[in-house]
């Protein structure tokens, strides 16, 4: 037969398993701190990257909106059927500026005699929107010459 266990025997066989699963605890534990530390390394290396890309992404945008918009641009002054945003706002600018000393003595003129004539009241809205309307008149016409010639 073999061997007996005592209390003895037996008291030193559980504190040898004790110290050995100690041992494997502190294993564990520290294999586990140390995978929580990649982790969190890990997260912060990947939410950097996820802030970069945004950001290259963002500027990649703008970038690509630009080109688009300065080609449209240079496409619309090469075939000319149409006025740049710059183009309108030059000529607005400019007519409104001439209209102004153009007009300014017949606005005079006709708030002079507003009080005399009761019958023709002519106002700088009414002068304007004569204006108006004879420049479409002739934005009109002047599209269908072009499209005619062609």
């Amino acid at each position: 037969m073999g061997k007996k266990w005592t209390i003895e025997t037996y008291a030193l066989h559980n504190e040898a398993i004790r110290i050995l699963d100690e041992k494997f605890q502190n294993e564990r534990d520290r294999r586990y701190t140390e995978v929580n530390v990649e982790k969190e390394k890990a997260l912060k290396i990947k939410e950097t990257a996820d802030l970069t890309a945004l950001e290259l992404a963002r500027e990649s945008q703008v970038y690509k909106d630009e080109r688009n918009d300065a080609m449209r641009e240079q496409n619309l002054k090469e075939t000319g059927h149409y006025a740049t945003h710059s183009d309108v706002a030059e000529v607005v600018e400019a007519l409104g500026n001439k209209l102004s000393v153009i007009l300014k003595p017949l606005i005079e003129h006709v708030s002079n005699e507003q009080g005399q004539e009761k019958g023709m009241e002519l106002t700088t809205g009414k002068i304007f929107g004569y204006i108006t309307a004879f420049g479409v008149i002739l934005g009109i016409v002047f599209a269908l010459l072009k499209y005619a010639i062609k």
